[in-house]
């Protein structure tokens, strides 16, 4: 895309998406319009997706747009932010597709670095976030805990990488929505969640811009249906990610994102490859924890045997994990991570040793009672450390994160 392209079509479409907002459409649209006009060196088009407002939003829309050069509305009849977004991005003719809440929350002046790296071509996509370094907040401690817990449960079952989900300010590039659009199933608050892991599935480069946000204590969301919706997106999305319904391989071949050699320095293995080299690692684990259990369980007891034979298998299978199933090499982080595997170690042994005393709280099972109990507490705790190791002991530090 050339800036002489650039100059002679819409560049940018951002949308407000509404639902009876009449007493905060104008001043928002109005605010935004002003901004755009004096900062945004392209052409841009402001558009109102009402989304079936049953108050006087629809007029205040039309009225906006006969009074604002640049400005339209769409009037919806069915309700749905992600409907709206998905209903205006797939019929816009700009380049760079963005929106933004009608509360304006995030500070505008975050607009132009979320929306340049589109434009240059470096980004797919670009997303204000709330939990970036930089970011300046003000809104109470229940959304802040409620946020941060829903990230770290994308984190932890979807194994995303970008830092805020849902913060009503982002922007995509039209190419790039026309091909992952289709493939997006929400139409509400989860729509933004399903996009973006999608996108970075398809090996999407995603921009995250810090921005300053200010809770509008008027909200009408209403969080507790809204976070049972969001879980349920997540299970719907794994699901079709670990059946293959949907299709990352053609998504990555059509943006041109294939992902990069899978023997590259630094580059983990993907999910599949992880699960076979952690299990084969693991195998050789309980084996070796095994043999160590009855060889020193003469001497030490039953608890003895299972701590020294746990923590000596428990170091080594942090090493090789280390280096066989995520793919680190070199000395640094090794230090951490061992300790970091060390506190999974307490984790295992808590349980596999919980599980000894509970089994002798009822009786003297013998040897071979023994044995079968710590085995099926092992396996357990082996499923808990794979869990941790991956999203915890070796997932990349944000201050090292890239972006694919």
């Amino acid at each position: 895309m050339t800036t002489a392209t650039l100059t002679t079509t819409t560049v940018l479409d951002v949308v407000v998406p509404v639902y009876n907002e009449e007493r905060d459409l104008a001043p928002c649209v109005r605010k935004l319009h002003a901004d755009l006009t004096q900062t945004f060196p392209y052409r841009f088009r402001i558009t109102i997706a009402n989304n079936a407002s049953t108050d006087a939003t629809a007029a205040v829309a039309d009225e906006l747009t006969r009074e604002l050069p640049n400005v339209s509305a769409v009037h919806l009849t069915e309700k749905g932010r992600g409907r709206a977004l998905k209903a205006v991005w797939s019929a816009s003719d700009a380049a760079v597709l963005a929106y933004m809440d009608v509360d304006l929350s995030t500070d505008l002046a975050a607009l132009a670095p979320l929306v340049a790296p589109l434009i240059s071509g470096h980004s797919d996509i670009a997303i204000g976030s709330r939990l970036a370094r930089g970011a300046r907040v003000v809104r109470g401690p229940k959304r802040e805990f409620i946020s941060r817990c829903y990230n770290l449960i994308l984190r932890g079952t979807l194994h995303a990488r970008f830092t805020d989900a849902q913060c009503g300010f982002k922007a995509i590039r039209a190419d790039v929505a026309r091909r992952l659009l289709p493939h997006v199933e929400d139409t509400g608050w989860f729509f933004d969640t399903e996009l973006l892991v999608l996108a970075e599935r398809a090996g999407a480069r995603i921009h995250e811009v810090p921005v300053d946000w200010v809770d509008d204590p008027d909200s009408r969301v209403d969080i507790v249906s809204t976070a049972v919706a969001d879980l349920k997106g997540v299970v719907r999305v794994a699901r079709g990610l670990f059946s293959g319904r949907i299709p990352i391989g053609d998504l990555r071949a059509q943006l041109g994102r294939q992902p990069l050699e899978p023997h590259a320095p630094g580059v983990p293995a993907g999910l599949l490859k992880q699960l076979v080299r952690f299990g084969a690692i693991g195998v050789a684990s309980t084996l070796a924890y095994l043999l160590l259990f009855v060889l020193l369980r003469g001497g030490l007891g039953a608890q003895g045997a299972n701590l020294v034979a746990l923590l000596v298998t428990a170091i080594a299978n942090t090493a090789a994990n280390r280096r066989f199933t995520f793919g680190v090499r070199g000395r640094d982080g090794a230090g951490r991570h061992q300790f970091e595997g060390l506190i999974v170690f307490g984790l295992g042994l808590a349980l596999t040793s919980g599980s000894l005393a509970v089994l002798h709280s009822y009786s003297d099972p013998g040897g071979v009672a023994e044995v079968a109990v710590v085995v099926g507490a092992n396996l357990l705790a082996t499923v808990l450390r794979f869990l941790l190791l991956r999203n915890w002991v070796f997932r990349p530090r944000p201050s090292t994160l890239e972006t694919p």
